[in-house]
């Protein structure tokens, strides 16, 4: 009785026993971390400035910022069709019913065995079995078992947090998954809108080589221009009228591609017709904070995640070198007829108690311990890559979209000039006070600063895509469909 009541006594110590191994805690934000050597502007430079809201909240349906109501279409079935998404979300589902299974080890093991018997005993050179002494018998028996494993130094507990970890690493994948698809998808409209702007400009380039070369063949049958002129601007047709089947062959690939992301295939017509001058550049464009974009992004949580799964498996690997103690209890019956199973002397029990210490397995679960801790060194350097790799991939983006502004501008206005300069070389050639030469050149350099000035604009609105998604693109916002919690405030 004195022992029982020590055991007692023991026993919650022993559940309260803390776990073995580095209890983890969430990397700091880098203190001294920024995206540029000095201050950035407030806003870009050039026509239509957009403005940098430091410190701005990210909507999570930033998309609808370009003000298209076919984009946004596009983006909501994107986030519903895309396989790859449905596989991110199956994969969480997986991880988070790995938990739950994982938990079930802090609870009881109860089992329940029966079996039935028809027996004969070789009366020749044994005694009867059966307790009646006859020769035949049956036997029926029931029996049921607990057994419970005492998570003395946390071996369980370790493997749940592994596993709630992994589940983590899961959901921000899914998180990760989602904003690359809506990024994706606007960017895939972005392409199509500059090749479409990009093919019409082209086709106004044939156009006016066709009326040009028509205007020169009555020059030269007139004795007013030679045939070198007339072939000079025939080859300027053919160029054109060359440039144009590459476009129209990247409209339709990047068609096919913005299909494919909406989880359609090439026969189905989903993917709009969009144009740059259907969309609209958001102006306010908000930068998170250097100490937020580590809550925000994404990949940032999930090889947190990753780490934080690393640092459990140390302790499990810690655990496994400590003993493992183990209660089995058991009670049945074994009646010779189901009539007397609950009669005295037919039942039995057993209570068991076991102690498990690994003394030598070659140096296995040491190696295993510092295979476990060189993981924890690879995650953790993982993880501070990818917190590098982020500030870098804002801080280009920021260059970026600074760089687009005045690009755009500086385009735009030699596309201009270059379309007022061509305007005068063809007047003056129709009336023979220039050379179908001048033309050419005039022509040629409005044709390259026009489809500049398309792809200038198109960039503009690329980067701006790509610095929602940079900053974390707005996950934590959509409540009604995201499963991660929201980052620390």
């Amino acid at each position: 009785m004195y022992a029982l009541k020590r055991i007692s006594l023991l026993l919650p110590l022993v559940l309260a026993a803390c776990a073995v191994g580095p209890d983890f805690r969430q990397p700091d934000a880098p203190g001294n971390a920024g995206y540029a050597p000095s201050p950035l502007p407030s806003m870009t430079d050039g026509a239509a400035p957009q403005r940098f809201v430091s410190g701005g909240d990210v909507s999570g349906e930033w998309w609808t910022l370009f003000q298209s109501h076919t984009l946004d279409a596009l983006v909501e079935r994107g986030l519903k069709a895309n396989p790859t998404v449905a596989a991110a979300q199956a994969a969480l589902t997986a991880a988070q019913e790995n938990v739950l299974a994982q938990r079930g080890s802090l609870f009881p093991a109860i089992g329940l065995d029966a079996s039935g018997s028809r027996n004969e005993t070789s009366t020749a050179s044994l005694a009867p079995v059966a307790a009646n002494n006859q020769r035949i018998y049956s036997l029926y028996t029931g029996e049921l078992t607990v057994s419970y494993s005492l998570d003395a130094f946390g071996l369980n507990r370790r493997m749940i947090e592994s596993a709630a970890a992994q589940a983590d690493n899961q959901r921000f994948e899914l998180e990760a998954a989602r904003v690359t698809l809506s990024t994706n998808i606007v960017l895939g409209a972005i392409n199509q809108a500059a090749l479409r702007d990009q093919i019409g400009a082209q086709q106004a380039v044939i156009a006016a080589d066709t009326s040009l070369v028509d205007i020169v063949q009555r020059q030269h049958a007139a004795g007013e221009a030679s045939q070198a002129d007339v072939l000079q601007q025939e080859t300027a047709l053919a160029q054109a009228q060359a440039a144009l089947p590459p476009l129209q062959k990247q409209l339709a690939l990047q068609r096919d591609a913005l299909v494919a992301l909406v989880g359609g295939y090439p026969n189905e017509d989903v993917a709009a017709g969009f144009e740059l001058s259907s969309l609209h550049l958001p102006e306010d464009l908000p930068v998170s904070v250097p100490s937020k974009l580590v809550e925000q992004r994404p990949d940032i949580l999930a090889a947190a995640s990753a780490l934080h799964a690393a640092s459990a498996q140390v302790g499990v690997a810690i655990a496994n070198r400590l003993p493992q103690i183990s209660l089995t209890a058991a009670l049945g019956t074994s009646p010779n007829a189901v009539a007397n199973a609950f009669t005295p002397y037919n039942q039995f029990f057993n209570v068991i108690g076991k102690v498990a210490q690994p003394l030598f397995q070659g140096g296995a679960l040491l190696h295993r311990q510092r295979a476990a801790q060189a993981a924890f060194v690879e995650a953790s350097a993982q993880y501070r890559s990818t917190v590098i790799n982020a500030f870098q991939n804002v801080a280009d983006v920021l260059q970026s979209v600074q760089a687009d502004a005045r690009t755009s501008q500086a385009a735009l206005a030699a596309a201009d000039a270059a379309s007022r300069s061509l305007a005068i070389a063809r007047v003056q050639l129709q009336s023979g006070e220039a050379s179908s030469l001048s033309v050419w050149v005039a022509q040629q350099a409005s044709e390259a600063t026009r489809m500049a000035a398309i792809q200038a604009r198109a960039a503009r609105f690329a980067d701006t895509a790509a610095l929602f998604q940079a900053v974390g693109g707005g996950w934590w916002n959509q409540t009604e469909r995201a499963p991660a919690a929201a980052p620390r405030g």
